[in-house]
């Protein structure tokens, strides 16, 4: 079946459990569409799925993915303690978005990970996280505000990679909202911004024909800048690639 002209991209959707008399619900934050839907792509959202066979079917079917934001990975998962800072993610989106992930990176999907997105790609591919900032990294600037409040910082991006054909070189000042962050990029993966105190704040693939990012910001947000936007085009683009690869050579 021939593709669309606008590349279908998934997005994985939060999972709220029953309790009480409310019900489980799905939940995804409306900027994640309207910004793909602005850069050219048709969004589809997936519901958290725990079988390999769910997960194969539904991406043979799409383009690319973007991995929305969330609660906490359990660092239990990889031999770590817990922290009273760290709040868990549902255990059947952790479930659905390991599988999710394994199955990206075996196809090399273009992928695009958001917040809690950039660190479970690094973690899958065999990084290593800070599990709380404000202890593991006590001189670091502040990454969020106590109250919930919109918060924003520099952040130094890298020369020679992909997120300075995207951004451009120098600084550029992102939202900001997290209490962890990439503390080793794994493997296959390189650094690609950072906060002036060191704190990664972005990741890419090392291979330039695999879309890869992670960003620690929110491009979707309403705090987003006219940067953010030229992320998610060529994030679009790239699915448009996939939907539509080159010709063999004769």
């Amino acid at each position: 079946m021939p593709h669309p002209t606008r590349p279908l991209i998934g997005v994985n959707a939060d999972f709220t459990p029953s309790a009480k008399s409310i019900t489980a619900h799905l939940r995804l934050a409306i900027g994640y569409v309207d910004a793909i839907i602005t850069a050219g792509g048709l969004p589809v959202v997936l519901p958290p799925m725990c079988k390999d066979v769910d997960a194969d079917s539904i991406l043979d079917r799409l383009d690319g993915i973007l991995l929305s934001g969330g609660l906490d990975l359990d660092p239990r998962r990889h031999g770590l303690p817990t922290h009273t800072a760290v709040h868990l993610m549902p255990e059947r989106r952790d479930e659905s978005d390991r599988i999710l992930i394994r199955q990206i990176v075996e196809r090399q999907l273009p992928v695009l990970g958001v917040g809690l997105g950039l660190q479970q790609l690094n973690v899958a591919l065999g990084g290593t996280l800070f599990l709380h900032l404000p202890e593991e990294q006590p001189r670091a600037l502040p990454h969020r505000d106590a109250a919930g409040a919109p918060h924003r910082h520099l952040v130094l991006v890298e020369p020679n990679t992909r997120l300075e054909e995207i951004y451009g070189g120098g600084e550029i000042r992102v939202n900001s909202a997290h209490h962890q962050a990439v503390r080793q990029a794994a493997p296959g993966l390189r650094v690609c911004a950072r906060a002036p105190d060191g704190v990664i704040e972005a990741i890419e693939a090392i291979d330039p024909n695999w879309f890869c990012v992670g960003v620690q910001w929110h491009p979707e947000s309403e705090t987003a800048s006219a940067l953010d936007a030229q992320l998610f085009e060529c994030f679009v683009q790239a699915c448009l690639r996939q939907a539509q690869p080159l010709p063999l050579a004769a």
